[in-house]
């Protein structure tokens, strides 16, 4: 019974330590994406709404772990991965147009003020401290599973464009490994608000894993659902770019950049089509030719 204790003691570290360790290279993963934002001083409409609902879920998590004893694996990666999303939201301040550094400060006021100090300021009332961690680990699960339904609308934007551009096969492998950990190491410690979850984690990130092998033949490029684009270039060479006929019919807003090389002149023609709905998407990496920050 005792050595059964004791290799369960040690699964369970193991587990939390790999866990810490896909996090944190999980956590690190938009670096690249914020040092070019550092190098270009602008944020290229990046958003800053993952990174602000990040910040929110892992300081939530943080103050379930304060709570729970011997909740050391916990400490640590969220106190790590809380620091990392707060100089990723300090750097998109800086750098943020006008309208895009008010709209991360009612984020940040909303989830990381409000909404968590209403969770701390509640459950500090429970007077029982079991009665306590239980209502905080019902909202962190609850959390969870509306972080982990994010990739949703990625995976929707995958089957209307039959694009993986948008959904890196490595960071569903990394997602997917990190539930995996996570899932494990709750199960070993007996806490189903850290095991259940991740349970959906694991199945969405397999599920995006899955659409990348569908779709990964297909090309990067982006393509805009509802479109169709004809371009007719004259047969033989083009000296102006009036010598172009370009067709256009959309029922979708966009602007279009439409980038057209000749033997003797290149030309950048910019189409914006009328107001409409819009669909919220993960962030895109713009080309050098956009000029215009939302």
């Amino acid at each position: 019974m005792a050595t059964t204790h004791v290799d369960h003691h040690v699964m369970s570290f193991v587990f939390g330590l790999l866990g810490n360790i896909v996090s944190f290279l999980v956590y690190l993963a938009p670096a690249p994406t914020f040092y070019r934002i550092y190098r270009k001083k602008s944020t290229q409409g990046f958003q800053s709404l993952p990174y602000s609902v990040a910040l929110f879920s892992a300081m939530l998590t943080l103050y379930y772990a304060l709570l729970k004893k011997n909740a050391f694996m916990l400490i640590n990666i969220n106190s790590i991965g809380g620091a990392i999303e707060s100089i990723y939201l300090v750097l998109f301040m800086i750098y943020a147009p006008g309208r895009a550094r008010i709209y991360t400060a009612k984020l940040l006021i909303l989830f990381n003020v409000g909404l968590l100090g209403l969770i701390i300021l509640c459950t500090s009332l429970i007077r029982e401290s079991s009665l306590r961690l239980t209502a905080v680990g019902w909202t962190c699960a609850i959390c969870s599973v509306c972080v982990f339904a994010a990739p949703l609308s990625v995976m929707r934007l995958v089957i209307q464009t039959k694009s993986v551009e948008f959904m890196p096969f490595s960071l569903s492998f990394f997602l997917t490994i990190c539930a995996t950990m996570w899932f494990s190491y709750g199960l070993l410690i007996k806490d189903l608000f850290i095991a259940t979850p991740n349970i959906l984690g694991f199945i969405f990130g397999m599920a995006q894993m899955i659409l990348y092998i569908i779709y990964m033949d297909r090309p990067k490029d982006l393509i805009f659902p509802e479109m169709n684009i004809q371009l007719d270039v004259p047969s033989g060479p083009a000296t102006t770019a009036n010598e172009h006929e370009l067709q256009l019919s959309t029922t979708q807003t966009t602007e279009i950049i439409i980038h057209i090389q000749t033997e003797d002149t290149t030309q950048n023609i910019s189409i914006i089509g009328g107001s409409g709905a819009g669909t919220t998407a993960p962030p895109i990496e713009p080309s050098d030719h956009e000029s215009n920050n939302k």
